[in-house]
């Protein structure tokens, strides 16, 4: 809301500095930082209150045992943060600050009633069914406007490490990039399993998009790189730095040993934004590479379950990946520390994409 100042600076010139996109961007950052750091004890404290805390399953490796408890649905305040200052330092006239803010509460609200229904002496949260009903009827209208208000690049699938789109999906594009943002929030779903891991992970998935936002809504830098040039694109560095700035802030409550965790309600929403952002700079492949951990901790999945119903036999001690390296004897903080290393080399790679074609 604060660009609007930018319509007075006839009247007052310091009004003009509002057009800027990295200042908008760095005080994105910042203002999601704050919001985090003030409203998260307060926060943390009300979910111990609600006695919102995390239940262990039976399989649930023993060394997490200790964690019961621990207050979840902290992703409520990722979301507070990242709405407000959305809100206050992004373009209210360009159709992608609705549609991520649209993604951010619709896949955190999914995750929160799916958190809170297992509060309840049940203990079970909201059925898969349900769930991934929800998240496909979400992605479903994001992508649908998205289609409707399509440029000449909105359905064309780019390669990494290629120049030229290599296909034109047409109406095709819907159902594609629904698959991948209903994908990609449960990726970071399951990959939210250590303290601090998921969310370290999407800082480092942010900050490479923060620097491809910023390129492709340039024409010049779009231009020299030989990547589609998206309209009102350089607006995704305010919410990517939006999204870091509350990540970090939440990182510091999420740490190990942790006081929260984001649950579902953050790990769905962050994912889900996350796919959105990829799909309108058409970095639908590239977001495969960027989150690399968050790919492999998948296929651990399916490779499991896979390998089980028809083997009968498991691959991996345990999925999700990060399971597997705990029972084989690596302490929780150094697991979470290599696959962070990791998932900076994965974002390395994809940002080296942009002059490796």
């Amino acid at each position: 809301m604060l660009k609007l100042l930018f319509s007075m600076r006839q009247s007052v010139s310091f009004f003009n500095i509002f057009q800027y996109i990295t200042f908008r961007a760095a005080y994105a950052a910042i203002t999601a930082l704050l919001i985090s750091f003030l409203f998260g004890p307060t926060i943390i404290a009300r979910l111990r209150a609600m006695k919102a805390g995390w239940t262990a399953r039976e399989d649930t490796p023993q060394t997490h045992q200790a964690k019961a408890g621990t207050p979840t649905m902290g992703g409520v305040l990722i979301i507070l943060a990242v709405g407000v200052s959305t809100l206050l330092w992004e373009d209210p006239t360009s159709v992608y600050t609705w549609l991520l803010l649209f993604a951010a509460l619709g896949f955190g609200a999914i995750g929160f009633a799916d958190d809170y229904l297992k509060m309840s002496p049940r203990k079970r949260g909201i059925s898969a069914g349900v769930k991934f009903g929800g998240q496909v009827a979400i992605s479903t209208v994001i992508v649908t406007v998205l289609y409707l208000t399509r440029s000449d690049t909105t359905t064309l699938l780019y390669i990494p490490f290629l120049k030229h789109a290599v296909i034109d999906l047409s109406w095709g594009y819907i159902p594609f990039a629904v698959i991948l943002m209903v994908g990609y929030s449960n990726a970071v779903n399951l990959t939210d399993g250590l303290d601090g891991l998921a969310i370290g992970l999407v800082i480092m998935v942010a900050l490479a998009l923060t620097v491809l936002g910023y390129l492709t809504g340039r024409v010049d830098y779009a231009e020299y790189l030989q990547i589609p040039f998206v309209k009102g694109g350089s607006e995704i560095a305010v919410f990517c730095l939006a999204v870091i700035g509350a990540s970090v802030g939440f990182l510091w409550f999420n740490a190990h040993p942790a006081d929260v965790w984001m649950g579902d309600t953050g790990s769905l929403s962050l994912g889900g934004v996350l796919g959105v952002v990829a799909i309108i700079l058409k970095k639908e492949i590239l977001i495969l590479i960027l989150g690399g951990v968050f790919v492999l901790e998948t296929l651990s999945v399916v490779i499991q379950v896979l390998s089980f119903k028809l083997r009968g036999k498991r691959v991996f001690k345990m999925a999700p990946l990060h399971h597997h390296f705990e029972l084989s004897g690596w302490q929780e903080s150094k697991v979470v520390t290599r696959l962070w290393i990791l998932g900076g080399l994965f974002a390395i790679l994809g940002l080296s994409t942009l002059k490796i074609q």
